[in-house]
Order: structure tokens, then C-alpha cells, then sequence
């Protein structure tokens, strides 16, 4: 017999059908994302607004193929909608890690963050991760920390940690505040007890410290709200003032005045050195005798008592020179002369060379 089908059997017929069709492309898209291995070990890594997704693959599953990676984020509210809207960061990356700082994250948010496998067009399966940066991103230590003395106190100086604009993270940590921990440095080398303060000013002064005396300081922030602290700054060390005794300063007053003393002293003797020096080398004081001047046309041989000179005398025979000189004989003597040899000789004598330099 005939069998006629009615409109109800066919729809309901063709629509099993179709339903047939869409299982089995499903499973097969779902065969195919399940053998490409996902990435696992998703880990955000944060401090202040700076957020960077890693994960880990396994590349022995592609062979000698390359994987690449999709990052997208959406926030959880989207989530409760049917067609949610995901914002893709990290598109086809090669890389294992995705920097979601410049996403525009809100601080406050809570998002789903989400990487996939991509090889040779095929996908593998969604892994995800819930962040939210207010309760899970770290908080750094204060950029900037300096120390300063006034007289006894020590001044501190911090500066804010910064976020990803460069401003202060005040911003979106209304409440933070910094815990102080400084200790007092003994020249021995040994330890000390260490002192510990709270603040949520950026400068401050400890007037709780000795003179005199080398202390150093470390500085963290804080946030209760979700009990986050950073690390501690590096050590700061630097030492105390204080009034200066008066022997210390007749002490170095008298060294001062000491010190100028030996100064000037040793300028003149120097100068007064470098001057008779110059003078001997220049100008000496050694001078020609006098018996080595002329005076007039003869020379001066007869020098006066106070010059300490021997005298020196020519004694000649009277026959000699008259035998030299015959012209001698009928000249007079000079008047004032005595008849002492001697004298004769020595007076004459110049007159006597110089007539017989004339012949």
C-alpha cells in the first residue's frame, strides 16, 4: 500500500535531518580542536598597571611546525550576554607571552582572559583565566626614596609608586600607605635592633635618633584592602648631626691658625730665597779692585791705607838707570821726595816705564 506522508511528519522529518548534519559537523570541529594540544600554565604577571599573560606549550605536538597563539579578554558582564564581545590583544602571536597593559583594562574590573592554539588552520580548545588587577596585580615599592639632614633628625623623602601613565598609583589605591623599617649602623659591623613606623605622607621626619650617628632605612607600600605589600627598597644609609663641642672647635680653630702660619711662613722664606738667589746670579756684589782702575794717564798703583793691598816696590840701581836713561841726569827730582832709595825707587818707577816705552 501507498504511504502518503503528512506536512507535520515531513517538516518534523527534514528537521531531524538537519539536526543530523549540524552533530556531525560539530563533532568533527570538535575532533579537530581536541587533537591540537591548548596552552597551559596561564599566569598573569603584574606590578602596578602593567599586565603581561604567559603560558606554556608543548611544541613536541606540532612536529617541525610553528604554533601560533590568540589572546582576547572580555569582561564578566558581557559574559551573562548571548553574543559576548570579545577584544582581541594578541593576534597569531609566535611568542608565549601578551601584553595586556595598553588594552585599557579598568582597574577596579573583572575580566576573563582567554589564549588559543593556532596550526596549519586548525584551532584548539579556549583556556581561560579570571583577573581582576585590583585584587590580583601586585603593588611596587616607592620609585624614589631619599634621606636628608637637619641638625639631629633625619628627613625622608618618597616618591609614589608609578603606574603605567606615569602617575602616581594613588590613583587607584586610595589607602595606600608606606611602612618604614630603619635600624642604627654600628661602626663594629654588627647588627642592631630594627624600628618599624607606618605613614601615608610622602615626607617625614624621625627626631627619635641619636647624634652623631649612621642610620639606615628601607621603605615598602601597603594596601590593606586586599592585603598587598611590595618589597623593600634597597638600603639607605647616612649619618646624623648634631651640636659641636667647643674643644672641637678651638680644636680646629687652632689647627687653622696653625696651618695659615706655616703657610705664610714658608711664602716668605721662599720668596725670600728665590730672591738673594736671583740677585747673586744678576747682580753680584764682587767688585774690581781699585789698583785695577786708571786714574789720569798712569795707573793707580799706590792704593790707600784703608784698602788692606801690600805694596809693591821696584828697587833698582841708580847706575842702572841712569845707564837706561841718560837723559835722567840732568833732570831735577820731583819735589817732595826724600833721599831714601826706597821711596825713590817706587815713586820713580812709573815715570822711568813710561820714558822708556817712548825711546
Amino acid at each position: 500500500p501507498r504511504t502518503f506522508w503528512s506536512i507535520e511528519e515531513m517538516v518534523s522529518a527534514r528537521l531531524f535531518v538537519n539536526s543530523s548534519w549540524i552533530s556531525l559537523l560539530l563533532w568533527l570541529h570538535t575532533e579537530t580542536e581536541a587533537g591540537l594540544t591548548p596552552p597551559h600554565d596561564l599566569f598573569m604577571l603584574t606590578l602596578n598597571t602593567n599586565y603581561t599573560l604567559t603560558w606554556d606549550w608543548d611544541q613536541s605536538a606540532a612536529g617541525s611546525d610553528s604554533a601560533t597563539f590568540t589572546v582576547q579578554y572580555a569582561g564578566n558582564h558581557q559574559l551573562k550576554k548571548r553574543n559576548p564581545k570579545w577584544t582581541t590583544v594578541c593576534a597569531e602571536t609566535s611568542g608565549r607571552s601578551c601584553d595586556l597593559t595598553r588594552s585599557g583594562l579598568n582597574y577596579l574590573g573583572l575580566y576573563t582572559v582567554r589564549v588559543q592554539t593556532n596550526l596549519n588552520g586548525s584551532h584548539s580548545v579556549w583556556k581561560s583565566i579570571q583577573f581582576c588587577p585590583d585584587k590580583d596585580a601586585a603593588i611596587g615599592p616607592p620609585s624614589k626614596v631619599r634621606l636628608g639632614v637637619s641638625g639631629s633628625t633625619l628627613d625622608i623623602f618618597i616618591t609614589d609608586p608609578q603606574n603605567s601613565s606615569n602617575n602616581s598609583m594613588k590613583e587607584q589605591l586610595h589607602k595606600l600607605y608606606y611602612e618604614i623599617v630603619y635600624w642604627e649602623q654600628p661602626e663594629d659591623g654588627k647588627g642592631s635592633m630594627t624600628m618599624t613606623m607606618t605613614t601615608d605622607v610622602t615626607i617625614l621626619t624621625l627626631s627619635e635618633v641619636e647624634p652623631w650617628t649612621r642610620y639606615c632605612v628601607q621603605i615598602r607600600s601597603r594596601d590593606d584592602f586586599y592585603n598587598k605589600s611590595s618589597t623593600f627598597t634597597p638600603p639607605l644609609c647616612i649619618q646624623t648631626e648634631g651640636v659641636v663641642p667647643w674643644w672641637k672647635i678651638f680644636l680646629f680653630f687652632l689647627l687653622s691658625l696653625v696651618s695659615c702660619f706655616l703657610v705664610v711662613l714658608l711664602f716668605l722664606y721662599g720668596s725670600h730665597h728665590c730672591f738673594h738667589v736671583c740677585k747673586a746670579t744678576f747682580l753680584p756684589n764682587e767688585k774690581l779692585p781699585s789698583y785695577f782702575k786708571e786714574d789720569g794717564d798712569y795707573p793707580c798703583l799706590i792704593v790707600s791705607e784703608l784698602d788692606q793691598c801690600d805694596p809693591v816696590m821696584i828697587v833698582c840701581p841708580e847706575s842702572a838707570l841712569l845707564e837706561t836713561n841718560p837723559a835722567v841726569d840732568s833732570a831735577a827730582l820731583p819735589a817732595g821726595l826724600d833721599q831714601d832709595r826706597r821711596s825713590f825707587g817706587v815713586h820713580l818707577a812709573p815715570f822711568l816705564l813710561r820714558s822708556a816705552g817712548g825711546i
